[in-house]
């Protein structure tokens, strides 16, 4: 029975991994209790009664960032760290802004994908593959305004200003922490110094190259941002066993009194004892405590956990038959530059329709490298008085910024959480807002032409526009049925179900 048992958690494991789920919270929401000194992978969350519209929402995205350092950039980033309502949701957002000449180094997020849109300037942008791809290969892009280009998990990138003039980009990362790993600073700014003999050998220099090197780079000033998610949410999260606190796996220990030994164990030199029927040992425990680990790690996966591709990228094959949740992946050697690109976003989108609203989505049906990846973006052009309606995203939390203008944005609670809430904001340009995973949300344009671009924890979002859903179904949903649930009379129903539905979707 344990085998079987252990062999679907595998199974289970496998494919969910393979599939690349988003993140799936466990209840509306779970902003962080940044006072709790309870230590868990994340944070614990806050009184659900005592939160409010402020723990979804941030400033500061109009303003640019020093690039007065060496590196000339600078990565303003709004993460859990910033808005607290982004724990267990899995996405976080950040600007960039380059000097001319200006790079954001090479680095890695080894907790996120993301993806990045030009505002203003020019960019010249890459990423390597891992060792296992034919030998790291290097895909590279230049991006103009409107550019989109997606960087994939863990894999080292860059992105360089050419130009003469500053740059600004947006990203978004699939992630509440990402975390940064600027490779220069890791490999020679570490506390302590890895040895420069280990320096050397591996970059095949002299020892007196690897100091001169070492010393060249402390002085660099890091770019580094950013920080992580539900899979895990931090660096680590060395177990602490004497804790009483019970939580699924265990709490953190105080990540000051964590040592190397935490991370250490020894015994698998020693011979098993093989003396028995099937003449191979795996400790009873340790067979059971496995099985465990394996069947927690398969339910996390649904309790949040962020999307886990299992090679470098996985670019839809568009031309392929075989039916999947996704795509299947197209030939990892006929993958280019161009499946991580799109463009278009400069581009106001046509708000002549009923709603004066109109949503420009890159999704993975415009961008086939988001094939598993778990995330996408939006930009979203709004007429005077222009509503995008009241709408849900069923695979994806949305966060979202004003690029131009202002918005009155809100969204609505569950059933389950004290007769469904309201919670609204009025933003201005540089704001950010976060709407979960699932609820009701709108946004609202009182005064003159806006502009926003959103990102979502998924590749493909859905988008439930409701008043289209229940009013303009095809076949339509029963007006005995509507006129109850609704409390008004059949003729207002039908009156409802005639008009014509505006799709703001592009």
């Amino acid at each position: 029975m344990a085998a079987k048992i252990l062999l679907i958690a595998l199974l289970a494991l496998a494919s969910s991994h393979a599939l690349a789920s988003d993140p799936s919270p466990l209840q509306d929401f779970c902003v962080a209790d940044m006072d709790s000194k309870v230590r868990v992978n994340g944070f614990v969350c806050k009184d659900p009664t005592v939160v409010k519209a402020e723990d979804f929402f941030s400033t500061g995205l109009d303003k640019a960032g020093d690039t007065g350092k060496k590196l000339g950039s600078n990565v303003t980033a709004v993460n859990v760290n910033k808005i607290v309502g982004l724990n267990t949701l899995g996405i976080s957002m950040v600007r960039i802004d380059y000097a001319p000449k200006g790079l954001n180094a090479p680095h890695t997020h080894p907790r996120a994908t993301e993806i990045l849109t030009v505002i203003e300037g020019q960019l010249f942008v890459g990423f390597v593959t891992s060792n296992s791809d034919n030998g790291n290969r290097l895909f590279t892009k230049m991006l103009k305004k409107g550019d989109v280009f997606v960087f994939p998990e863990g894999l080292i990138h860059f992105q360089f200003n050419p130009g003469h003039t500053n740059t600004v980009a947006i990203g978004a990362l699939s992630s509440q922490n990402p975390g940064t790993i600027t490779i220069a600073n890791a490999v020679f700014g570490s506390k302590p110094p890895i040895s420069d003999e280990v320096l050397a050998k591996a970059f095949q220099i002299t020892r007196m190259a690897a100091k001169t090197l070492l010393l060249a780079l402390l002085a660099v000033a890091s770019s580094l941002a950013m920080a992580s998610d539900p899979s895990p949410l931090q660096d680590f999260c060395v177990a602490d066993k004497d804790s009483k606190v019970l939580v699924n796996g265990f709490v953190c220990k105080d990540p000051k009194v964590v040592k190397a030994e935490d991370f250490f164990f020894r015994g698998l030199d020693k011979a098993g004892d093989t003396g028995k029927k099937l003449g191979s040992n795996i400790a009873e425990m340790a067979a059971k405590i496995l099985l465990i680990s394996l069947l927690a790690m398969a339910s996390s996966l649904a309790m949040a956990s962020d999307p886990s591709p299992l090679q470098d990228f996985c670019v839809a094959d568009k031309a392929s038959k075989v039916l999947v949740n996704g795509f299947v992946c197209k030939d990892p050697m006929q993958v280019t530059a161009e499946d991580f690109f799109a463009m278009g976003l400069d581009k106001a989108g046509n708000t002549e329709n009923k709603v004066g609203s109109m949503v420009t989505a890159v999704n993975v049906n415009k961008l086939a490298g988001l094939n598993t990846l778990g995330i996408s973006m939006v930009r979203i052009d709004y007429a005077p008085r222009g509503l995008n309606p009241p709408h849900t995203h069923p695979r994806a939390t949305e966060i979202l910024t004003v690029i131009e203008g202002q918005l009155l944005v809100g969204f609505v609670t569950s059933n389950t959480d004290n007769g469904n809430r309201l919670f609204t904001k009025m933003l201005k340009k540089g704001d950010v807002f976060v709407f979960p995973e699932g609820l009701i949300h709108f946004q609202f344009n009182p005064g003159h032409k806006t502009v926003a671009i959103g990102a979502l924890s998924s590749q493909n979002p859905g988008t439930i526009t409701i008043a289209n859903a229940v009013f303009g179904s095809k076949p339509p949903i029963s007006d005995d049925v509507l006129a109850k649930a609704f409390q008004v009379d059949k003729k207002t129903v039908d009156w409802l179900q005639a008009q014509f539905w505006a799709d703001n979707n592009n």
